[in-house]
């Protein structure tokens, strides 16, 4: 039987030889494509998601998978399924900026049981199981606890996605109530969330592959990582990580403000 440890250290191998591939295409003269909905994507993005599905689907035939580049495959009901993007934060990527990530959730049952980030430009690894802890670079790791948010140091993607997802309002609050902002975005903010390095990340808008890893992670570092409501999803297409003494704060500015999102 295949415990959610070994699904954990698969997704870690396959996160690792996936990140080395990418290297091999970072800092280089690469010359990006850009999709209908105008976010770029490379020949690292597709390679390392063949990776990715050719090792799952060699191990876990019976497996479903859903990735950013290449889509969905294996069948609706099945009860396992995994979310891959083989590097988020594209952006950074083709810039040579470092913050990239390679994504691989699992969900079992329609709730995300492992998730690992592995950030290859830094070489930090992130990983967690439910019930298996949270672990940065083979070592445990926590969520910084904080109530007050004038003491946070907040993260983000894209400022001009606040107002653009209809969050114009909630955002300005934040930025008014918190200590520091920095758009530290794409994973690598739920990273310095989940290694208590900062206190909130937020994103008005996210797609399920973009964030799969993260419910799980967050959670087994102590934290709350779902939707700006409080609920633990992958589907809201929008996301939010933080301790959970600083989630009520967060949601009387998110859920009382005149901005909705859409």
């Amino acid at each position: 039987m295949t415990t959610l440890r070994d699904y954990m250290d698969f997704a870690v191998e396959t996160a690792f030889q996936a990140g080395r591939l990418t290297l091999g295409y970072f800092q280089t003269d690469m010359r990006p494509e850009y999709k209908a909905d105008d976010s770029p994507v490379t020949v690292a993005d597709r390679e390392a998601e063949k990776l990715i599905r050719k090792r799952i689907t060699a191990a876990f035939p019976d497996h479903a998978i859903v990735g950013e580049e290449f889509g969905a495959e294996g069948a609706q009901e099945a009860t396992h399924r995994w979310f891959v993007d083989p590097i988020d934060g594209t952006k950074s990527f083709i810039c040579g900026v470092p913050f990239y990530a390679v994504l691989i959730g699992l969900e079992i049952n329609g709730r995300i049981e492992v998730g690992v980030a592995y950030y290859p430009g830094v070489d930090e690894m992130l990983a967690a199981a439910t019930g298996e802890g949270c672990w940065w670079n083979g070592k445990r790791t926590a969520v910084a606890p904080l109530d007050d948010l004038s003491r946070a140091v907040v993260c983000y993607t894209d400022a001009h996605s606040f107002e653009k997802y209809g969050r114009a309002s909630a955002w300005q609050h934040i930025q008014q109530a918190s200590w520091v902002q920095r758009s530290w975005g794409d994973a690598y903010g739920y990273l310095l969330v989940a290694t208590g390095r900062a206190h909130l990340m937020l994103d008005p808008i996210m797609n399920a592959w973009d964030c799969a890893p993260f419910p799980v992670i967050v959670r087994e570092a102590g934290g709350y990582c779902g939707d700006w409501q409080g609920n633990e999803t992958i589907y809201a297409e929008e996301l939010l990580a933080c301790h959970p003494t600083l989630l009520p704060h967060l949601l009387a500015l998110t859920t009382n403000t005149a901005n909705t999102k859409g």
